[in-house]
């Protein structure tokens, strides 16, 4: 294919998958198991070190009910706090947080690709955030919605680090019915259309499971590339 988003990253290949191609897990959600190269892994691994040395350090985002979240967050573009994006971290240390990286937007296009084939819905697709996650041992996330965007476009997820259960539920509720994924170091995984606000959550990480070679010794990172319909 001609398109620009197709050609090749620098210094990321075309990634290729080493299982047997896109899982539907439901309309318009898709796993797609090994997708990252462990070269890849370990090159956005580095990239994750360098966006948490600032200028909005990794932090916990603090729940309406006082709590910290488990999961440790970096944003890239817009920065994210319950329930609202905003171009500075008010709730950090009041600076503006990194943009959203060129490379990220062209990697995000062939995601898209892999996961629906449809070349016009990915060369449109325009990521402006992405939420990057940081999962130690213990950490969970609780089933909730992505729904802070004004645009409907999908969210594309990656993963790399340790493997975690993953819990993609419904529309309507918290409850069942939901389909438990693992997702490994290397994964995409992508949820749009139907999909889109669907319930979802991390139950456990499970400890031991990165692979040799992908840049993290222990724990998940977990990137989220969204459109917020913003400007």
């Amino acid at each position: 294919m001609s398109s620009e988003w197709m050609e090749p990253l620098f210094p990321l290949e075309v990634p290729e998958a080493d299982d047997a191609g896109p899982r539907v897990i439901a309309p318009g959600a898709v796993h797609v198991p090994g997708w990252l190269s462990l070269e890849q892994q370990r090159w956005i691994a580095a990239r994750f070190v360098e966006w948490t040395q600032g200028p909005v350090p990794l932090r916990a985002a603090m729940l309406p009910g006082g709590h910290p979240m488990s999961v440790r967050t970096v944003c890239l573009g817009w920065h994210w706090q319950p329930y609202m994006y905003t171009r500075e971290a008010f709730d950090v240390n009041g600076r503006r947080v990194l943009d959203f990286p060129d490379w990220m937007v062209r990697l995000g296009r062939k995601a898209l690709f892999e996961a629906y084939g449809d070349e016009g819905e990915a060369a449109n697709y325009a990521p402006d955030t992405a939420l990057v996650n940081f999962y130690d041992d213990a950490a969970k996330m609780g089933m909730h919605q992505d729904k802070d965007e004004k645009s409907r476009a999908p969210v594309v997820s990656l993963s790399i680090g340790d493997s975690c259960v993953f819990r993609f539920g419904n529309t309507a509720t918290r409850n069942k019915p939901y389909t438990d994924v693992e997702l490994s170091s290397g994964d995409l995984f992508v949820f749009g259309g139907a999909s889109r606000f669907a319930f979802h959550g991390v139950t456990k990480v499970l400890p031991g499971t990165a692979p040799e070679g992908c840049g993290l010794p222990g724990g998940r990172i977990n990137i989220t590339m969204r459109v917020t319909g913003m400007s």
